[in-house]
């Protein structure tokens, strides 16, 4: 027995040894960012910022590989069956990992089972927008329009996504009943709450500007405690009228497959912070209505379970299934 723990032991310090091993030289290769988004997306764009910023830190080449379509699935099986060696990462975001759980009944992934957080990329604030000619101007005049339940009405781009369950969260939060208008694409759903054809909508600083900018749409509140440094002068969710703060964003985070060493993670930790602290990587970033995401692992994982947690109440709430 006592010859067994020595085997067990030893065999523990040789793995101890080739990880650290592996940490000290990585990378040595090409690093592969496998990503569900299609080439051009914000998200694409940013991966390519990160990735040419580290190719140049660690001189090596970090290839962006799109696979949209599926649901994600297509580049979440791609990580879930590499190597966990650091080499290929996963770019997801708060569907894939958090609401997807709850969305699909037979998921071919497990965020927590099959990956370990690399650490966060950008996280992004939803506002609510509404056309420019809405009597609406206010979250309070948003719930007093609400009061008449399914009188007041709101889109998204899919059911169940996060721009659905988003606005559910706000239904949860003023006690109003409103109705659901999805969408196929973005351009669809801003453009009918531009023209009047739908009351309102969340949206993002990248996927609502254009037509913000263009005098279309209006943001009368940012679903945030805090306000956003690109548009200071639009109110949280709180300060326009509604009735506690109230948090609804996105994020997207760097993941590795199950089992990659938690010095390689480290590694690569380290190595993403110090690319999303640097000043024009800041810059690009805002100009998406993005903000630099710096945390450890740990915190990303933290987040999933909280997330998961929420949006599985919303999806719930709603009935929203992707059977």
């Amino acid at each position: 027995m006592k010859h067994r723990f020595t085997a067990i032991l030893a065999c523990l310090g040789l793995a101890l040894a080739a990880s650290q091993t592996l940490a000290q030289t990585f990378p040595s290769q090409s690093v592969r960012i496998i990503s569900p988004f299609p080439a051009g997306s914000g998200p694409d764009a940013i991966a390519r910022i990160v990735g040419d910023k580290l190719g140049t830190s660690w001189k090596q080449p970090v290839v962006v590989d799109p696979r949209p379509g599926a649901n994600g699935f297509l580049a979440a099986n791609a990580v879930k069956q590499a190597a966990p060696t650091g080499y290929d990462l996963l770019l997801a975001d708060v569907g894939h990992l958090a609401i997807s759980p709850s969305l699909f009944r037979k998921l071919p992934y497990d965020p927590k089972k099959d990956y370990v957080p690399v650490g966060g990329v950008y996280k992004t604030s939803f506002f609510i927008a509404v056309g420019a000619n809405s009597p609406i101007k206010s979250v309070k005049d948003l719930i007093s329009a609400a009061s008449t339940p399914g009188r007041v009405t709101y889109a998204s781009n899919s059911i169940g996504g996060p721009l659905h369950l988003g606005a559910a969260q706000i239904e949860a939060a003023t006690g109003t009943k409103m109705v659901h208008v999805p969408f196929k694409e973005i351009s669809q759903l801003y453009a009918a709450v531009a023209t009047g054809e739908v009351d309102w909508a969340l949206g993002s600083i990248a996927s609502a500007g254009p037509l913000l900018r263009a005098g279309k749409l209006r943001f009368i509140a940012i679903v945030d405690t805090v306000r956003s440094s690109n548009l200071p002068d639009i109110p949280t969710f709180e300060q326009s009228g509604g009735p506690k703060p109230l948090v609804a964003n996105t994020w997207v985070a760097l993941m590795a497959p199950k089992g990659t060493p938690a010095a390689v993670t480290s590694t690569l930790n380290r190595s993403l912070n110090e690319v999303l602290k640097q000043a024009d990587v800041v810059e690009k970033f805002s100009g998406f209505g993005f903000v630099p995401w710096q945390t450890t692992p740990a915190d990303v994982s933290k987040v999933i379970d909280v997330d998961t947690v929420s949006y599985a109440e919303m999806v719930k709430r709603t009935g929203a299934s992707a059977d």
